[in-house]
């Protein structure tokens, strides 16, 4: 690929879904395009990215952006943040939500190992209440990401990073050369495809949001942009889950490290009820 063909790809991710795209990386992203170019027809990437200068078609284009993503996932990814939520955040708000759900959302969630560990987790805590009610939510730009997390369904390789035995044998089964998880789990979760550039408010508010390894991968301009979108979607009293060495600009004054957990963090109550004050 040509200098030319990376800015174009550069320009389009950071546009369409606010990625960042590291030019100097064609091999990296040689690798992300091939498997497309092949799925959609084309003799090579070059092929593929002249029609796309040439027909600007909307489809291709977005097949373009969505394999520019970064999807590295797996279960339990972080134990220590596992446990964190299993053991202090999810009983918490199980006192005080009551006969109201506790709703949880994995706003970056790839092929759903995120979110369905979670489901694992808050159906292992000892210190939930009993009757506690969850509802899971997994969202990603990726079309077929999403169809894989909904299929439930991983390879032993993907088992293997990270999943301890005893969740693998209480709540898998074994296909050929696949595992597919629990029914019971699958149903737990409802999914959609999100760009988290666009307006969130429609998805209503959530108790805890997981934007976990991604604010890495995403243009520096709209990084502030996005905590602050997903921190308004946060209940008063919710909880957003970063990376640990994740920073906070421009977004610094919205939200509070919530504890001696890196990347918990909580609304700041006074900046934000003077911000819905100034939006009412």
């Amino acid at each position: 690929m040509t200098p030319e063909d990376m800015e174009l790809l550069a320009a389009l991710g950071r546009a369409r879904a606010g990625l960042k795209v590291d030019v100097d990386k064609t091999y990296v992203i040689e690798s992300r395009l091939g498997p497309l170019a092949r799925r959609e027809g084309f003799d090579s990437i070059e092929a593929l990215i002249a029609t796309l200068r040439s027909k600007r078609e909307e489809r291709l284009i977005w097949a373009v952006v969505e394999a520019l993503t970064f999807n590295e996932t797996s279960f339990f990814r972080d134990r220590e943040v596992f446990a964190h939520l299993r053991d202090h955040v999810l009983p918490t708000l199980s006192k005080t939500r009551r006969d109201q759900p506790i709703r949880i959302w994995s706003a970056a969630c790839s092929t759903g190992q995120e979110v369905y560990s979670l489901a694992m987790a808050a159906g292992d805590s000892r210190d939930v209440e009993p009757g506690a009610k969850f509802e899971f939510f997994g969202s990603d730009l990726s079309e077929r990401c999403l169809e894989k997390a909904q299929s439930g369904l991983y390879t032993q390789f993907e088992i293997q990073r990270g999943l301890p035995i005893q969740q693998l044998v209480k709540h898998f089964a074994n296909q050929d050369d696949t595992w597919e998880i629990s029914p019971r789990i699958r149903q737990l979760v409802r999914w959609k495809r999100i760009n988290l550039l666009s307006d969130l408010s429609p998805m209503g508010r959530f108790d805890v949001i997981l934007l976990r390894h991604v604010l890495e991968g995403l243009d520096p301009s709209v990084q502030g942009r996005v905590i602050e979108s997903l921190a308004a979607r946060l209940a008063d009293d919710g909880v957003l889950v970063l990376s640990p060495d994740d920073h906070l600009t421009g977004a610094a004054a919205t939200l509070l490290s919530a504890s001696d957990q890196p990347g918990v963090f909580v609304r700041n109550a006074v900046v934000a009820a003077a911000q819905e004050e100034a939006a009412a």
